[in-house]
Parts: structure tokens; C-alpha cells; sequence
């Protein structure tokens, strides 16, 4: 492999800054399938979250491992998922006090 002269193979970006450079907005950017998964069905249980996305790994017999194995196959259905996973996230923020940080009055 031939470097340009004055750079080294350490200069190159690593793969993890890149990725962060690649996706800063995105809100599901760090988060594992696995962790959204756990939080629908946590949030919704798994009755409510097969009305919500009709898949068979979320209706019959659903549990974390069978819906990972098809949800890493299947695109569409993750999709789906992880749009799911970003309106309960809108709605528990719509749904929560608002708090506001301002500083005490001055005497």
C-alpha cells in the first residue's frame, strides 16, 4: 500500500469517528436492535406490540431472541420497528412535564 509522503497509517480516520461523522441526527445511531426490542415490548407489551406491527415473532409465542433473529433477515420489518421505536419516544417526551432549568431570581 502506498501512502502519500508526510502521512502515516494512523492518519487514516477510524472507523468509529467516521461512523459518527456519517449519522449525527440520527436518533437510532449507537442503539442495538436488542435494546429496542426490550423497550416496545416493555412499553407496550408484546400483545399490544403484534396489534401494532403484524409480525408472527411479535404474535405467537414472541420473545427478544426470536424477534432479533427475524428482525436482522427481514428490513421491511425493522423498519417498521424501529419507526415504532421512535414515535414512543416522541410521545413519552410529548407526555412528560416540561422542566425548566432557569436560574433562581436575584435578591
Amino acid at each position: 500500500m502506498m501512502l502519500p509522503a508526510g502521512s502515516s497509517p494512523s492518519a487514516a480516520p477510524s472507523p468509529d469517528s467516521a461512523a459518527a461523522q456519517d449519522q449525527p441526527d440520527n436518533p437510532l445511531h449507537g442503539v442495538k436492535l436488542e435494546a429496542i426490542v426490550t423497550a416496545l415490548a416493555a412499553h407496550y407489551g408484546w400483545e399490544d406490540l403484534g396489534q401494532r406491527i403484524n409480525i408472527r415473532c411479535f404474535t405467537s409465542e414472541p420473545s427478544v431472541a426470536s424477534s432479533l433473529k427475524f428482525l436482522r433477515k427481514t428490513p421491511w420489518a425493522r423498519e417498521k420497528v424501529e419507526s415504532l421505536y421512535l414515535f414512543m419516544l416522541r410521545d413519552i417526551r410529548r407526555s412528560s412535564p416540561t422542566v425548566h432549568n432557569f436560574p433562581p431570581p436575584k435578591p
